[in-house]
């Protein structure tokens, strides 16, 4: 029986056999990905098959049917318009980006594939973000956003990186109000990479929030706070997409650990990647999960994921939560106000730098992380007693007087 479920599992497909998933994700007419993973020249002479789709779930109180797979546009999606296609073909619908990504250039992207290919715009479960906070600012960033997006609409807006349900001031709210009126935007709410639990909670009380995208994975999965925010979200009609999926930190995991990982999970027909996925996506109160998938071979292993039916079993649930603890002392966990409130300073958004840099190995996005923590004067303001004092704090146990100095010597290196 092991045996039999290995060979369901062959890699890459997770549940599909490599033929079976090519067969059924309709890949005749991507002859670099369809070559490497065994297609021949004649097969992508023929007519394609129409392809799975990727699953829907209801977006909060909405309804609205969203992709349970999300496209991060954290890359140069301009030059990736067949990566978009493609994604539309398998049913990636929903489309994540924000003001600031690529200094603009995601927005930009998308708008050329729009003015390319109009008619997949209603295909779109289009989302993007703000970094203004007042009316005056918002107004202008959504209109610069629609012009950029080639678009009269976004489905779902959101304040980018809300740190305290303190920034949804009623100045906030009827903004919102007036913006849905005018059908500018369907729907409203915020991303949030700091303090998710409390700003989770936040925001089911409130009553007027339309979705939320945090920071949620294999290791968040177990936090009680975590638990109890994301039912009262529910509760509250708020949809929710999971982001930050796999977990990654500002410090490099050790190679024996991660390769031990990959190792049993291999050997049970998934990539450590895709269980990470699969670990999210077993949690039905999330509508979706955000991806950076900037290529085709990541957006095809994430599609084969998604479409996969077969759920992780306890063995590898058990697995996954013992590299969460054998490695959490390299993941920050967000809880940005007890070292925030020690060091006076952001530290959690200098573990997101890092984060990118290390982890994503994303450069780009690194960049714009330590631009943000520069401009707000964020190193200067480092006392080296006060981060003791948060490493002393830090439930993770990170070596915080060590990452924050890694963290300003990576913003010097990235801001030159």
């Amino acid at each position: 029986m092991e045996q039999k479920r290995r060979n369901d599992h062959e890699n890459p497909s997770n549940g599909l056999s490599r033929r079976g998933f090519l067969k059924a994700a309709g890949l005749a007419g991507l002859g670099g990905v369809a070559a490497s993973v065994g297609l021949n020249a004649s097969a992508l002479a023929q007519e394609p098959p129409a392809p799975q789709k990727v699953p829907t779930r209801p977006f909060g109180a909405s309804k609205i049917p969203v992709a349970i797979l999300s496209l991060g546009g954290m890359f140069d999606t301009g030059a990736n318009h067949m990566l978009l296609r493609q994604a539309l073909r398998w049913g990636v619908t929903y489309w994540d980006t924000a003001d600031c990504y690529g200094g603009g250039r995601s927005e930009e992207g998308i708008g050329a594939f729009f003015a390319r290919f109009p008619e997949t715009r209603k295909e779109v479960f289009l989302v993007t973000k703000s970094d203004a906070r007042d009316p005056a600012g918002m107004t202008k960033l959504l209109h610069r956003s629609l012009d950029r997006m080639k678009t009269d609409w976004i489905d779902l807006y959101f304040l980018h990186g809300v740190d305290s349900i303190g920034e949804l001031s009623d100045e906030v709210r009827r903004w919102a109000e007036q913006a849905k009126a005018s059908g500018k935007i369907r729907l409203f709410g915020f991303s949030t990479h700091a303090n998710m639990a409390r700003c989770l909670d936040g925001a089911a009380k409130l009553g007027w929030v339309d979705g939320i995208m945090f920071t949620y994975n294999f290791r968040l999965v177990h936090d009680e706070a975590m638990k109890r925010a994301i039912d009262r979200c529910v509760a509250a009609g708020i949809g929710l997409t999971a982001m930050k999926t796999q977990g990654g930190g500002p410090l490099s995991v050790d190679a024996s650990e991660a390769g031990a990982l990959a190792e049993k999970l291999l050997a049970r027909g998934f990539t450590d990647k895709q269980a990470k996925l699969k670990a999210v996506w077993e949690d039905t109160r999330i509508a979706s999960l955000c991806s950076q998938m900037p290529t085709m071979t990541i957006l095809m292993s994430n599609v084969a994921a998604a479409l996969d039916k077969t759920a992780l079993s306890g063995d590898e649930k058990a697995i996954l939560w013992r590299y969460a603890e054998a490695t959490r002392s390299g993941y920050c966990a967000g809880c940005a106000d007890i070292c925030g409130a020690a060091a006076g300073v952001p530290i959690a958004d200098m573990m997101r730098c890092l984060m990118y840099a290390r982890d994503y190995n994303d450069r780009n996005a690194a960049a714009e992380a330590a631009a943000a923590l520069v401009h707000r004067g964020a190193f200067e303001a480092v006392d080296a007693g006060r981060i003791l004092e948060a490493e002393s704090r830090c439930p993770q146990g990170l070596p915080l007087r060590r990452l924050v100095a890694q963290a300003a010597t990576l913003a010097r290196t990235l801001t030159v």
